[in-house]
């Protein structure tokens, strides 16, 4: 039985890596167009919220839900190291920032994988 707010849990996996993916893009806007940096520093503050977002979502799933406690301790985890990486970012430690990023997508891709209902495999 899936707990009543794994649904939620699921959009909101996909939006913190989406959310990721999109401060990798500006990342890169920054290093080439006049706008990058107030664009990545916006991007960074959707991916706070998003990160805010999923772990209401795992407490969700967890406590009124049923569902097990990773959820939440691996959403609060993750929304930590979000605010670290920001946190570097606005210190400008680029040798941790740039790691931590890439870092940060890999688990939510994980994250995704985690949550997302499993195919039963095809007959032979």
């Amino acid at each position: 039985m899936t707990p009543k707010f794994f649904p939620l849990l699921r959009v909101m996996a996909v939006v913190q890596a989406a959310a990721f993916l999109t401060q990798a893009i500006t990342a890169g806007q920054l290093l080439s167009t006049p706008g990058g940096r107030a664009l990545h520093a916006a991007t960074a503050i959707a991916a706070l919220a998003a990160g805010v977002l999923n772990l209401i979502a795992a407490i969700l799933v967890w406590r009124p839900g049923g569902g097990s406690a990773r959820f939440a301790g691996s959403a609060a985890f993750t929304l930590a190291i979000t605010v670290a990486q920001a946190a570097l970012g606005m210190a400008h430690v680029k040798a941790l920032h740039v790691p931590l990023g890439v870092l940060l997508f890999g688990s939510s891709l994980m994250q995704i994988n985690r949550v997302m209902p499993r195919r039963a495999p095809a007959p032979a």
